[in-house]
C-alpha cells in the first residue's frame, strides 16, 4: 500500500485518543483549581484514563511508524516529522519549567514519541512474533528490573529508576516502548493479511471527513488544547 494512501479508522482513531486527552486534562485542570475534590487524582478512573490515553497514542503511532516507513523508510518525510514533534516536546518543556517548575515535564508523550521514532526503525526490520516478544520484555521490565545506578536524573527517561518521577506527564521507555513495538507488530500483521490495503480510503463521507480531521492534525491540537482548556476553568473559577 502506498504511504500516502490513508486510513481513516487510524484517524478517527487519533481522534477518540485526542478527545480522550482533552478529557482527562479538563479533569486535570478542574483538580488544579479546586472544582472537584482532589480524592479523585487518587482514584484508579484517573489513573486509567491517562495511561489508557497515553498507550492509544503510541500504539498509533508505532501503526503509523510501520505504514509511512515500512517498506523503506522516507527519511525526509521522517526527519521533517520528527523535527516538528521534537520541537513540540521542546516547548512543552519550557513552558511547563515556566508554570510548574517543581513538577514540569521532561520526558511527556510527545518526547516519548520523538524517541520511540528513532528506535522503532530497528524495529521495522524485525518479524511481527519479535517485536510482540520485545513488547512484552519491556512491560516485564518495568515491573522488575529497577536498579538505583538508574535513580540519575538524565536516566529517568529510561523508566527503571528505583525512585518516583515528579512530573505531571512521563512516559519513559520502560513500560511504554512497548506499545510502539505493539503498533508496528500490528502494523506488520496488518500488511501481511492485507488489512490495510482493504481499509484505505474506508469508511469515507462527510461525517468522517470531520470526524478524521482532529486525528489527521494531532500535534496542533495537542499543542493548543490544554492553554484553551486551562484559559476556561481559569476564567470559570474567578467568576466563582
Amino acid at each position: 500500500m502506498p504511504p500516502t494512501s490513508r486510513i481513516p479508522l487510524l484517524d478517527l482513531a487519533r481522534s477518540l485518543a485526542l478527545l480522550g486527552m482533552a478529557a482527562f486534562h479538563f479533569s486535570y485542570d478542574l483538580l488544579m483549581f479546586g472544582l472537584i475534590d482532589y480524592s479523585y487524582a487518587q482514584s484508579s478512573t484517573f489513573y486509567f484514563h491517562a495511561r489508557i490515553v497515553a498507550g492509544t497514542f503510541l500504539l498509533l503511532s508505532g501503526i503509523g511508524l510501520w505504514l509511512a516507513h515500512g517498506e523503506a523508510i522516507r527519511w525526509l518525510a521522517f526527519w521533517r516529522r520528527f523535527t516538528k514533534i521534537a520541537g513540540a516536546a521542546l516547548l512543552v518543556s519550557l513552558a511547563t519549567r515556566i508554570a510548574m517548575p517543581e513538577v514540569f515535564i521532561y520526558f511527556g508523550i510527545l518526547h516519548a514519541i520523538a524517541l520511540y521514532s528513532l528506535l522503532g526503525l530497528i524495529a521495522l526490520r524485525l518479524p511481527a512474533v519479535v517485536n510482540a516478544a520485545l513488547a512484552a520484555i519491556f512491560i516485564y521490565g518495568s515491573y522488575h528490573w529497577h536498579i538505583e545506578a538508574l535513580n540519575a536524573p538524565l536516566l529517568r527517561f529510561i523508566g527503571l529508576s528505583l525512585d518516583h518521577a515528579m512530573t505531571i506527564d512521563f512516559e519513559p521507555i520502560f513500560p511504554w516502548f512497548a506499545a510502539v513495538l505493539a503498533g508496528i507488530a500490528l502494523g506488520q500483521i496488518g500488511s501481511q493479511t492485507g488489512l490495510w490495503a482493504a481499509l484505505a480510503g474506508k469508511p469515507s463521507g462527510k461525517w468522517v471527513r470531520i470526524l478524521s480531521w482532529p486525528g489527521q492534525h494531532s500535534l496542533l491540537i495537542y499543542l493548543v488544547h490544554q492553554p484553551i482548556l486551562l484559559g476556561l476553568v481559569w476564567a470559570y473559577a474567578q467568576l466563582g
